[in-house]
């Protein structure tokens, strides 16, 4: 299983909020953001709280779990 943070990305287009400014509010490095634009990212606990945080959002609403693809 892996997580995919899509959603959180889709809910910064939502609300016209750039990584950047996701960065500043939530107390994290933009370079944490980009990664976890990545398939598959792992970030800790604390960074998942402290967006949730500065989003007023839970934790379902910007991540989900999603199988890992298999390699041929």
């Amino acid at each position: 299983m892996a997580a995919s943070y899509k959603k959180l990305f889709k809910l910064l287009i939502d609300r016209d909020m750039k990584k950047k400014e996701l960065a500043e509010k939530a107390g994290i490095s933009i370079a944490t953001i980009t990664k976890m634009g990545k398939d598959g990212a792992v970030v800790s606990s604390d960074v998942l709280v402290k967006i949730c945080s500065a989003l007023g959002c839970t934790v379902d609403e910007i991540m989900e779990i999603v199988p890992e693809k298999k390699s041929l």
